[in-house]
């Protein structure tokens, strides 16, 4: 749980007093390589804080292909948010690509973390905000971008992740063939 601490603390100071209450509303979970912590169509219990491991959350289109969406490493927080904050059903799958540990947190542990703790609702707001604008600049990538400017604004932003993922998924997170992120690949040596 120190590692949890100290994640909150890099945006807001806490006291022990308080990190007592606070580890409460999480949850230690082991995962396996290849296991799901959510397929589609699960209830959506639980956001996910990464202590260990690299995951992916990704969809299947009405073909069966998969587009990945996010992945996460230690620190990052993943789930399939719209089922998250809706509590709704999934729609996105969330499986580990590495043997790792995350932390589980609840809706109702968030709302009321936030409610009696002030500086946890600025943790969350702030972890919220860095979220978006990810996503918004991932979103303008993919849709105004060449395949070799997403490829280096990927390589730059996420250099470990080039070198811990599969190729096959960095191809489908950037939206190009396992064939053309050979060539993007060789292209920057």
């Amino acid at each position: 749980m120190n590692r949890l601490r100290q994640h909150i603390e890099e945006i807001s100071p806490i006291t022990d007093e308080e990190f007592e209450v606070i580890k409460t509303f999480f949850t230690l979970k082991n995962v396996r390589k290849n296991q799901f912590l959510l397929h589609e169509g699960d209830e959506v219990k639980f956001e996910y804080l990464v202590l260990k491991g690299i995951y992916k959350v990704f969809y299947l289109d009405e073909n069966g292909k998969e587009h990945i969406v996010q992945f996460a490493k230690k620190n990052w927080w993943m789930t399939d948010y719209t089922g998250f904050f809706t509590q709704t059903y999934a729609t996105m799958f969330v499986e580990c690509l590495a043997d790792g540990e995350v932390l589980c947190l609840t809706l109702e542990g968030r709302e009321k973390l936030s409610s009696e703790f002030h500086k946890m609702e600025h943790f969350f707001r702030v972890k919220l905000t860095n979220g978006y604008v990810a996503l918004q600049q991932r979103i303008r990538l993919l849709l105004s971008s060449t395949p070799q400017q997403r490829y280096e604004e990927f390589s730059k932003l996420y250099p470990d992740l080039m070198l811990q993922i599969p190729k096959k998924y960095i191809a489908e997170y950037l939206g190009v063939s396992r064939e053309t992120l050979s060539r993007l690949y060789s292209n920057t040596k």
